[in-house]
């Protein structure tokens, strides 16, 4: 089963909630709903997000409080926060918004194609990287090596094509998605692209030292790094 992404909407109005579950449904992730800063940092205490959509006005907690507390905690600091305010704000208040942590800055009524493509963009960073994150962890047990294979599982020769070709996938996906922004404003999503590349290609040099025939000291280089 093909994981999905969380996504975290913050709005203190049911109705705002709902509005952003219609549009955002067509994406198939999971959708979270927080009424408030104080819900919204509770869900982010054991769940893991793709981005937060947060509205800037709320009763209480405000936005930029909600995001000063995200961007805080060594867990939650690095999901992109997009908020979303009513509020015909000027140069300051839009400064505030990024200076709080915000990676995109929406005002009310929004174009829902707009929201759903940013939205977007930041659910295939998150899978990307997840993807990932298993590769690495195969890769990992490939360079502990020296454990006989469980029952079920394929000895550690026959792992690695299946490993390389899962990270050559993720590779391509990485690459056209790179392409799709390179003419975007989306500053952060563009940082975050360029790191994911980064580390596919330490990830894909590593590997390649495992392949039969890689010397000894090209292997031991790039389990270091």
């Amino acid at each position: 089963m093909v994981q999905k992404a969380k996504i975290l909407l913050v709005d203190d109005r049911p109705e705002n909630l709902l509005a952003l579950e219609a549009i955002l449904s067509a994406l198939d992730q999971t959708l979270v709903r927080a009424s408030s800063g104080e819900e919204a940092l509770k869900a982010l205490l054991t769940d893991d997000f793709a981005v937060i959509l947060l509205d800037v006005q709320m009763p209480g907690m405000d936005g930029f409080e909600t995001a000063a507390h995200i961007k805080r905690r060594e867990r939650t600091r690095d999901i992109p926060i997009i908020f979303l305010t009513a509020i015909n704000h000027g140069p300051h208040h839009t400064f505030r918004g990024y200076a709080a942590g915000a990676v995109d800055y929406i005002s009310k009524p929004f174009d829902p194609w707009v929201l759903r493509a940013k939205v977007s963009v930041f659910v295939d960073l998150y899978m990307k990287n997840v993807q990932l994150r298993e590769q690495a962890g195969l890769l990992r047990r490939e360079l502990e090596g020296g454990r006989p294979p469980a029952h079920g599982e394929r000895g550690s020769r026959g792992l690695l094509p299946e490993l390389s070709a899962r990270l050559a996938a993720v590779e391509e996906q990485a690459e056209a998605l790179s392409k799709e922004l390179e003419d975007s404003s989306m500053s952060a999503a563009v940082a975050t692209a360029a790191h994911l590349e980064r580390k596919l290609t330490g990830l894909r040099r590593a590997l390649d030292a495992l392949e039969p025939g890689a010397d000894a000291p090209a292997r031991a280089e790039s389990s270091q790094g």
